[in-house]
């Protein structure tokens, strides 16, 4: 690890708060940038996933709260997805790669996650269609799979799904989004001490600097705030940090 010197200190912790806020404000729990920032900090892999999984809970569940007041969270939407994604996160928390191959799956994940803040994968939203059960039940066992196994918590990909294919808007995909997040990190979680792991002890340190960014841009997130700056600056970090794990 890199955090030796105050300085890397104070960059590290105003980056992260940066990133919570940023995920927050969209209905994410910010995993994917976490795991990104953590990599540039030369963090241990033995810590990265711990602690990806719990800034999730505490990032996600105050997005939500914030997207749950303002009435966008619709409950039809989100179960078919998170009836199949939590068991298949909590068979993903018990799955210890090997790290390179971690490295390569997380690098690989961090792309698409730069690219739709890029804004790539940021869909127009349709008219609202039916949701196809089978298919949405298809959708949450792997994401729930890849988010036990890697340490995120699935709403980078979920969303830009949602709103594809039409089935939710942007401030609806959100709310889901983040709820989504949580349930898999939890299961997630839960799965990774089941299988006789521990938290660092590095990792709870985290969370107060984190929850700062995350009540922020949940807040402004949910009422109006954008900042298209912010996420090129963010998408651009963690595209560096994918081809870092890419191509060590």
């Amino acid at each position: 690890m890199q955090l030796l010197t105050f300085e890397n200190i104070i960059l590290f912790s105003f980056t992260l708060i940066v990133i919570a806020f940023l995920y927050s404000s969209v209905g994410h729990g910010g995993a994917s940038g976490y795991l990104a920032l953590m990599t540039i900090f030369a963090f241990p892999v033995a810590i990265m996933k711990p602690s990806a999984l719990l800034l999730n809970l505490f990032v996600s569940s105050i997005s939500f709260f914030f997207y749950y007041r303002m009435n966008y969270f619709k409950p039809k939407l989100f179960y078919p997805f998170a009836i199949a994604s939590i068991p298949a996160a909590f068979i993903g928390g018990f799955v210890t790669l090997d790290n390179t191959i971690y490295k390569v799956i997380l690098g690989i994940v961090l792309v698409f996650a730069a690219l739709r803040l890029f804004g790539i994968f940021n869909f127009e939203e349709k008219e609202s269609v039916q949701i196809k059960l089978p298919f949405a039940l298809a959708i949450g066992s792997i994401i729930g799979l890849l988010s036990g196994m890697l340490g995120i918590g699935g709403g980078i990909i979920l969303s830009p799904i949602l709103l594809f294919f039409g089935w939710a808007s942007v401030k609806e995909s959100a709310a889901i989004s983040s709820l989504f997040i949580f349930v898999n990190s939890f299961a997630g979680m839960l799965g990774f001490l089941m299988g006789g792991k521990i938290i660092p002890t590095e990792s709870f340190y985290l969370v107060p600097i984190a929850v700062v960014g995350g009540v922020l841009g949940g807040f402004y997130g949910s009422g109006y705030f954008s900042n298209k700056t912010l996420k090129i600056v963010l998408g651009t970090v963690i595209l560096m940090a994918s081809i870092k794990l890419i191509f060590p």
